[in-house]
């Protein structure tokens, strides 16, 4: 009898709690439970630190394992043997919680009562322990405790599946008599054995990369990760309206921003940010909401634009972060143009990209402590006139296209800091006629009757002189008889319509 109402409760538990909350051990009447306990809103998890107690407000706290071996007898005549591990509980409120289990059982008469140990240790096991809405973790260290000697002594565990389940607790230090190393950990009922137990026993203040960690502090850590964790998992199963284009959808469809919280769906996030940076108003780069001045992180605008934009944004961000700086300055040689920090104690300042020594006030190869001024070299920017800037143009095609891109598409403010950096003529005069004379060389042609410039942007390879009207092929620039015009194309090697010529 006793065999079949062990085994009904276990398929009463696979189906009421599911394979995240409880898992069998193969064909033994034995499994694991893990049970999240419920907390109220505002619960704060602290950690004291000397004179300091930090606190982080949390909404999901690490599970309970309740690991359960089913003696013969059971339930009729003995409890289950179980091991009851948390890592955020102290040795004696667990010995506590492993105490009232058993007096839930004796209070059954003889019943199963697995269900009814998760129920209380999901529901209750906060306000059992007189834990309000703060959990304050200590540095201590956790033994094993014995339910039917009350005390410490060698515990031995068979099924290493039993011991794998404790790799989420925090382990601790155990006296040399105990083999199983695991922190927060209560064992009641039979004494079993684990060979492998010896090799898994590490401590608490072990190095992780380098860094020693306190208890507590691998407990925080853990909590908060943890917490993160699920509260991701939430965000994406729920359901929220996009506050631009007020339709609906699920949290894995959409961006939260961190910093205050409100919710878009990726589309009209990723067009927001898009627009921004296309423009050069990288500081604009907020969350889309009305009048909120929160930020998205670097991680989620390069998910939201793409690599291409998002290098743009950066470098944007970076250089704007450095023009506002007053005591950063770009190198005057056209070849580097790299950011140099300037003393201000003094008027020489060195590139170290480059190792060019200048002058601040005139840009020119360091000179001495001479008057720039009385040596006539100070420039007219010193004036303020917007006309001249201080900074020379780029000397590669590409870095004068990307200048060009830069200004013509940035907002009124991009537009007047590049005005002020290089000069209003400079970049209306130089700058434009090299740009239109670069283009017109790659994308026209000269006609090869009249010599007058003619762009090819689509048809055929027959074009007709728009200023002498004289018919020429654009691939081989040959003058074409007004009469039969297409025989070109019959005759030579041209192709008609090989329009990439």
């Amino acid at each position: 009898m006793d065999l079949e109402e062990q085994e009904n409760e276990l398929l009463a538990l696979q189906s009421i709690l599911g394979s995240e909350e409880f898992v069998r051990h193969g064909q033994k009447t034995a499994g694991e439970v893990r049970l999240s306990t419920e907390l109220p809103s505002g619960f704060m998890v602290a950690l004291r630190e000397g004179e300091t107690l930090k606190q982080y407000e949390i909404s999901f706290l690490p599970p309970l394992l309740l690991t359960f071996d089913f003696p013969e007898d059971y339930p009729s005549c003995s409890p289950p043997s179980f091991i009851l591990c948390c890592s955020w509980l102290t040795h004696k409120q667990l010995a506590t919680l492993g105490a009232h289990l058993i007096d839930l059982y004796q209070a059954t008469g003889g019943d199963v009562v697995i269900f009814s140990w998760a129920q209380f240790l999901r529901d209750d096991t906060l306000r059992f322990l007189n834990i309000g809405s703060l959990l304050e973790l200590y540095n201590e260290h956790s033994t094993p405790y014995n339910s039917k000697d009350g005390g410490v002594q060698s515990c031995h565990l068979t099924d290493k599946s039993v011991a794998s389940s404790h790799d989420d607790c925090v382990e601790s230090s155990v006296p040399e008599s105990c083999e199983f190393s695991k922190d927060s950990s209560v064992l009641f009922g039979e004494e079993e054995t684990y060979e492998g137990a010896e090799n898994d026993r590490t401590t608490h203040n072990q190095p992780v990369s380098g860094v020693s960690l306190t208890p507590a502090q691998s407990v925080m850590a853990e909590i908060l990760i943890h917490d993160a964790a699920q509260t991701h998992k939430v965000f994406q199963s729920t359901v929220f309206d996009c506050a631009v284009c007020f339709m609906s959808y699920l949290g894995s469809e959409c961006v939260q921003i961190k910093e205050c919280g409100h919710v878009f769906c990726q589309p009209c996030l990723s067009e927001f940010c898009k627009l921004q940076i296309t423009e050069g108003n990288v500081h604009s780069v907020t969350c889309a909401q009305a009048g909120c001045t929160a930020f998205p992180t670097p991680a989620q605008v390069k998910s939201l634009v793409g690599e291409e934009l998002f290098s743009r944004y950066d470098r944007l961000l970076l250089q704007s972060t450095l023009d506002s700086m007053a005591d950063v300055m770009y190198c005057p040689r056209n070849t580097c143009a790299s950011p140099v920090i300037l003393d201000k104690a003094s008027n020489v300042a060195l590139c170290s990209v480059c190792g060019f020594a200048f002058c601040v006030s005139c840009k020119k190869t360091y000179h001495g402590t001479g008057d720039c001024k009385a040596n006539g070299m100070l420039k007219k920017h010193q004036t303020n006139d917007l006309q001249q800037g201080d900074a020379d143009l780029p000397q590669s095609i590409e870095g004068k296209t990307a200048l060009w891109h830069d200004y013509t598409t940035g907002s009124k403010q991009r537009k007047r800091l590049l005005e002020s950096r290089y000069g209003r003529q400079s970049l209306f005069g130089p700058l434009e006629d090299f740009l239109s004379e670069d283009w017109m060389t790659s994308n026209s042609k000269n006609c090869p009757n009249c010599f007058c410039r003619i762009q090819k942007n689509m048809g055929c390879n027959m074009m007709t002189c728009t200023q002498c009207r004289r018919p020429f092929c654009w691939a081989c620039l040959a003058r074409l008889s007004y009469q039969d015009a297409y025989k070109h194309f019959q005759d030579n090697g041209c192709n008609q319509y090989q329009y990439n010529l």
